[in-house]
Order: structure tokens, then C-alpha cells, then sequence
């Protein structure tokens, strides 16, 4: 277990947050991995903790993570979401789709199960199988244990899901707290709504009971028992845009305030935040979004869904919402969470958790060249080196995903001397450019004949 030793001391503390450690200027085991991981001095990954700028998920009882870092002092993260539904899927299939979304790139898994079996079995299953931080959406849970009778929770209901939830492991939770029962009028001119899971599950619980969000009410509570085991709030967006209509509203920002409020709030105890965002917005708004939740948040890190830039993508919502993401990214979004091609159309396979997480690796890494970030580039000047001088496998190897690579060029180019070739099966041997090689005899004897031709013409 990569952190045993690291938390045997810190157990019994009455706050082991990497926060708190950071505040008193301590430079935690996590701290120097992710340091290592990122290239990047221990004491930036200190300071940028303490400020609330970054976050380490790391629960204390999450021992065979690997820690990593989520914030804009760092390389755009990728999350993807896996989860049991009543219908399909079981403790054995969730382990194999962690398994999948990390072997893919997944930096971050998210346990969104709603169903299909013994909730806290598949979730302890997959934590203890996940190098990588697992989160979780602990009103799903909540939802389960009232068979859908949400109007019969108690705020004392919500809490036992969420301390059990933390004692199991679990890094991040998204939690519904922003969204109050003031809001709830302000979508009323909306086409979509309240598209959020999580979001509507708590604003029929306010109609109901003509209550405030206890979420909200409660929030010190939740506090306390995420100081205990390190666990990092992943503050829900329940009012975000369920289409390019509603973006940027009076519904959504105001949300967002409050967001910015609950980020304060958990800061006074040391306690990671993170914040997310939203699900669609046109490509000439991303940007103030994100300027608005650096503002409005303190930069606390951006965790987005997407954003999709148009709503008529059905079965390509991962390009749609790739495009949103790598603009986000650019603009200062840490964290993306992953859309598959079934977004809105049903339940994803396997083979759509590769495709959206494939797509969302290179948003990831468009952005991270995009903002200039030291050698983030350097494994795309490797790729160009391999191309002109034909080294496929070296191709191969350097692709966002090798497998797919050498798939595609073996359709039609399989047998192994074509490994070698100075050509592929698009141009063929007689009309690649990149055979046409400007060696420097040849660049030198044109460079003279140019001079000699300017020359004659003065």
C-alpha cells in the first residue's frame, strides 16, 4: 500500500486534511509525490494547498492511492464515471469499468451507483481496487436506502450516508449544498430545468417540506466529518445548464454565490474544495464562466461537465462536449469531467468509457499546451520527430491510446516489414511529402542558387 506508513501517525487527529498540514507549513508524503508526479517544487504544491488554489483527494483510508493533485498550478485532470443502476451492472462489472477508466487515463473515477446490488460492497470493492481517487454522489445512496421516497429523509439520514461514505474511503463527494429553496423560482423560464440528478432530488425535497436544503442547513456537520478522514468537498452544481438555452442564467449564478460562500466556510476548517460547473454553454461564454467561478470561489479548482457547445450532437455529445472542455481548460477549468457518445441516450459500454475518455484526454492536453505549461508539449515534438522518420512504432507508443493507433494503420498495412515503411496507406510510396527530405547539402545548394538569382536580377 503506497500510504500506510504515511497515515499511521495521523490517525485519531481531530483534522488530517492535507489543507490543515499545508496551513502549518508542513510539507505532507502526498505533497512531495505529487511534486514528483508534476515536476514542480514541493513548496509550490504546499502553498498552492494551503491557499485553496489545489487539492490532494486523499482519504486516510484509501491507503493504495496514488496521490494527485487537481488545480490550475497543475496539468488539466480527467475524471470519468462508472456506477450500478437497478438494471444493469454488478460489483464484478464496476471493478472492471475502474480498471478500464484508469488503463485509459482516467485520473479521477467517479462511483455514481444508484442500484444493482449492495451499494457499499461495490463502492468498498472499488476503492480498495483504485490507485487513483474515487468520488462519490452520497445523496444517490441516500435516495436507495428510502426506496425513492425522498420526501422521508432526514437531514440526520443525509449525514449517516455521507460519515459512512468517508469511513469507506471515499476522497471526494459531490455535495448538493448550493442550491437553496429561493432559487427554485429563478428556473421557471428555463427549457430544461433542474438537469442535475442530485439537484432535483433535493429541490422536491424543499417543495415538499417547504423547508431549507439541509444540505445547506448541515453543512457545518458535513464539515466535521470531512476533517476526520481528509475527504475533499466537490461543491454540486444542481442549477447548471441542461442546454445552451439556459447558460449563464439568474438560476445558475445565483447558485454559484452560494458556492462561493460554502468554499469560505469549508476553508475555515481547512478543508479542499473543489467546485463544478457547467453542463452546456456556447463556446463565447466558457470563458466568463470560468472567470466567474475564479471570482466568485476564490480560485478554488473548476471541475466542469463538458460544457457541450451544441445540444444537437446525440450519439457525438463526446466531440460537442471535448470542444467545451479543452476551451475550459484553457481558459482555467483543473478538472474535466468526461461525456460519453450515449450522453443523454443511455447507459455507456465499454467501448464508450474509451472513446469519451480518449476524447477528454486530448481536451486535457490541448489545454495544458495551450496554457504554455512547462514540457507539456514535448511528447508532441516526440510524435512529429517519429512521423518523419516513419518510426510507427514509436508512433504507436507515444498515442494518447497505442492500441487504437496501431489498430488503424494495420487495417490495411499489417504485416510487420510495414513497420518500417517510409509510407502509410493514405498516400502510398510514391506521393508522401515527408519523403521529400531537406537535408542540409540540398538546403545550402538552393540557398545559393537563390542568391545567384537575385543577383542577376539586381
Amino acid at each position: 500500500m503506497v500510504r500506510t506508513d504515511w497515515i499511521a501517525p495521523r490517525r485519531g487527529q481531530a483534522n488530517v486534511t492535507q489543507m490543515h498540514y499545508a496551513r502549518q507549513g508542513h510539507i505532507t508524503e502526498e505533497m512531495h509525490y505529487v511534486a514528483q508526479r508534476e515536476n514542480l517544487p514541493p513548496e509550490l504544491i504546499r502553498d498552492e494547498v494551503a491557499r485553496g488554489r489545489l487539492i490532494i483527494p486523499a482519504n486516510i483510508n484509501h491507503p493504495n492511492l496514488e496521490p494527485m493533485a487537481i488545480g490550475i498550478a497543475t496539468q488539466c485532470k480527467v475524471n470519468a464515471n462508472i456506477g450500478a443502476s437497478p438494471n444493469s451492472s454488478s460489483l464484478q462489472d464496476e471493478v472492471e469499468k475502474l480498471q478500464l477508466a484508469v488503463k485509459y487515463g482516467a485520473d479521477t473515477v467517479m462511483d455514481l451507483s444508484t442500484g444493482g446490488g449492495n451499494l457499499d460492497e461495490i463502492r468498498t470493492a472499488i476503492i480498495q481496487a483504485s490507485p487513483v481517487p474515487i468520488g462519490t454522489v452520497p445523496i444517490y445512496q441516500a435516495m436507495e436506502s428510502v426506496h425513492g421516497n425522498i420526501e422521508t429523509l432526514t437531514p440526520d439520514d443525509f449525514l449517516h450516508i455521507i460519515a459512512t461514505q468517508a469511513q469507506q474511503g471515499v476522497d471526494y463527494m459531490t455535495i448538493h449544498a448550493g442550491i437553496l429553496i429561493e432559487h427554485l423560482p429563478l428556473v421557471r423560464d428555463r427549457i430544461t430545468g433542474i438537469v442535475s440528478r442530485g439537484g432535483g432530488i433535493l429541490a422536491r425535497w424543499m417543495l415538499h417540506h417547504h423547508e431549507q436544503n439541509p444540505l445547506y442547513t448541515h453543512f457545518r456537520d458535513i464539515i466535521e466529518i470531512c476533517k476526520r478522514y481528509d475527504v475533499s468537498f466537490s461543491l454540486g452544481d444542481s442549477l447548471r445548464p441542461g442546454c445552451l438555452h439556459d447558460a449563464t442564467d439568474a438560476a445558475q449564478l445565483a447558485e454559484l454565490k452560494t458556492l462561493g460562500q460554502l468554499t469560505r466556510q469549508a476553508w475555515e476548517h481547512d478543508v479542499q474544495v473543489m467546485v463544478e460547473g457547467p453542463g452546456h454553454v456556447p463556446m463565447d461564454q466558457i470563458d466568463d464562466n470560468v472567470k466567474k467561478q475564479m471570482q466568485e470561489c476564490c480560485e478554488a479548482p473548476f471541475y466542469v461537465l463538458g460544457p457541450l457547445v451544441t445540444d444537437i450532437a446525440a450519439g457525438y455529445d463526446h466531440i460537442s462536449s471535448a470542444i467545451g472542455a479543452a476551451l475550459a481548460g484553457w481558459s482555467g477549468a483543473a478538472m474535466l469531467c468526461y461525456v460519453t457518445p450515449k450522453e443523454h441516450l443511455g447507459l455507456p459500454n465499454a467501448e464508450d468509457v474509451r472513446s469519451g475518455l480518449i476524447a477528454y484526454k486530448i481536451a486535457a492536453h490541448a489545454a495544458d499546451i495551450a496554457r504554455h505549461r512547462p514540457g507539456a508539449r514535448d511528447r508532441d515534438d516526440a510524435m512529429s520527430h517519429a512521423r518523419y522518420t516513419f518510426d510507427w512504432n514509436k508512433q504507436f507508443e507515444l498515442a494518447l491510446d497505442p492500441e487504437r493507433a496501431k489498430e488503424y494503420h494495420d487495417e490495411t498495412l499489417p504485416a510487420d516489414i510495414y513497420k518500417t515503411a517510409e509510407f502509410c496507406s493514405m498516400c502510398g510510396p510514391k506521393f508522401c511529402p515527408m519523403q521529400t527530405k531537406m537535408d542540409a547539402d540540398a538546403l545550402s545548394e538552393l540557398e545559393k542558387f537563390l542568391a545567384q538569382e537575385t543577383a542577376a536580377a539586381l
